[in-house]
C-alpha cells in the first residue's frame, strides 16, 4: 500500500496538493501538535463542481481510498463524496471537544485537557496569593467534556457546562457559601457554550455586582488549548486508530469511523457518529458536586 498526504483538507484535494509519504518522510513528527498536513475550510468542495474536481484528482493520482481526520463537517463532506463517486472513506475523529458519538476519546482531547489543567494550576497560584475569584473560559461550544474533566482535575470550585444549566442564583448561592466557609479565592471553569450568562465577562460582572466582596478576574484560554506537544495517550490513540482505519479499508469497508470504546478500537457507521450526540458522564458530574462542597 502506498500512502499519499493531502495538504489543506478538501481544498488541497481539489487542487491536487499531494505528497507521497513514507515511513522516512514522516520521521520526527510524533511529538508535534496539530497536523503537518495543515487544515482548511473549503467552500468549493460544498459544490458539485468542486467535488467533481476532487474526484478527477483522485483518478489522476490513482488514489483508491481516503482517510478523513476531523469532525462532523469533514465526515459529512466525505459521505456526500462517497455517495456521488463511490470513493471508499474511513473517518478518524480529530477534535479537542470530544463531541463525536462512537468513541470515548477523540484525537487531541487528552492533550487539550492537560493543557487546560496546567493553565488552571498556574492561575490558581495568582488566585490564592491575591484572594481572587477567577472565571476561566475553556473550549466546548456544544458540550462540556473539557470543562467538566479539567475542572475536576484542577479542583475548580464551580464548573459551568451547557448540559447542566445551574442558573445565576444557584451560582451566587454556591459562591457565597464558599466565602462564608473561609474560601478567599475560587476558580470557576466555564465552557464557552454554557448559557448561565450571555458571555463569561457578563457572568463575571453579574457576580461582582451581587457579591462585591469578591475580587473577580476573567481568563479566556482560547486557542492555547489547541497547541503544544501531544500527550502519550493521544500519540498511542492516533497510532491505534490509524492502523485500524487502513486495515478496515483493506477489508473493503467504507463509510465507517474508527473509535475507542472501553479501550477497544472499533468502527462505527459514520452516519451514526454524525447523528449521535456524545454525553457527559453523569457520575462525573455527581463527583464534581461532592468535591466542590
Amino acid at each position: 500500500i502506498e500512502c499519499v498526504g493531502i495538504y489543506r483538507g478538501y481544498q488541497g484535494l481539489i487542487e491536487g496538493d499531494f505528497e507521497d509519504l513514507s515511513a522516512r518522510s514522516v520521521r520526527n513528527i510524533i511529538n508535534r501538535g496539530g497536523t503537518f498536513l495543515k487544515s482548511a475550510r473549503s467552500q468549493e468542495f460544498k459544490t458539485k463542481e468542486g467535488r467533481a474536481k476532487a474526484h478527477a484528482q483522485l483518478v489522476k493520482n490513482q488514489i483508491d481510498a481516503l482517510v478523513l481526520i476531523g469532525g462532523d463537517g469533514t465526515f459529512t463532506g466525505g459521505m456526500l463524496f462517497n455517495e456521488e463517486y463511490n470513493a471508499p472513506i474511513l473517518g478518524i475523529p480529530g477534535t479537542i471537544d470530544n463531541d463525536i458519538d462512537g468513541t470515548m476519546y477523540t484525537l487531541g482531547y487528552d492533550t487539550a485537557l492537560n493543557t487546560v489543567v496546567d493553565a488552571i494550576d498556574r492561575i490558581r497560584d495568582t488566585a490564592s496569593s491575591h484572594d481572587r475569584l477567577f472565571f476561566i473560559e475553556v473550549m466546548g461550544r456544544d458540550c462540556g467534556h473539557i470543562a467538566l474533566n479539567a475542572g475536576l482535575g484542577a479542583g475548580a470550585e464551580e464548573i459551568l457546562i451547557p448540559e447542566a444549566n445551574r442558573g445565576l442564583e444557584q451560582l451566587l448561592e454556591s459562591l457565597e457559601r464558599s466565602r462564608k466557609t473561609g474560601k478567599s479565592s475560587s476558580i470557576v471553569v466555564v465552557a464557552e457554550g454554557d448559557k448561565t450568562g450571555k458571555s463569561v465577562f457578563q457572568l463575571a460582572e453579574y457576580v461582582e455586582e451581587n457579591l462585591p466582596n469578591y475580587d473577580i478576574r476573567v481568563s479566556v484560554l482560547g486557542h492555547m488549548q489547541r497547541g503544544g506537544a501531544p500527550t502519550c495517550f493521544d500519540r498511542v490513540l492516533a497510532s491505534r486508530m490509524g492502523v485500524k482505519a487502513v486495515e478496515s479499508l483493506m477489508e473493503g469497508k467504507s463509510n465507517y469511523m474508527v473509535g475507542m470504546i472501553k479501550d477497544e478500537i472499533v468502527i462505527t457507521p459514520i452516519i451514526d457518529a454524525i447523528k449521535g450526540k456524545s454525553s457527559v458522564d453523569s457520575e462525573l458530574m455527581r463527583v464534581c458536586e461532592i468535591m466542590s462542597t
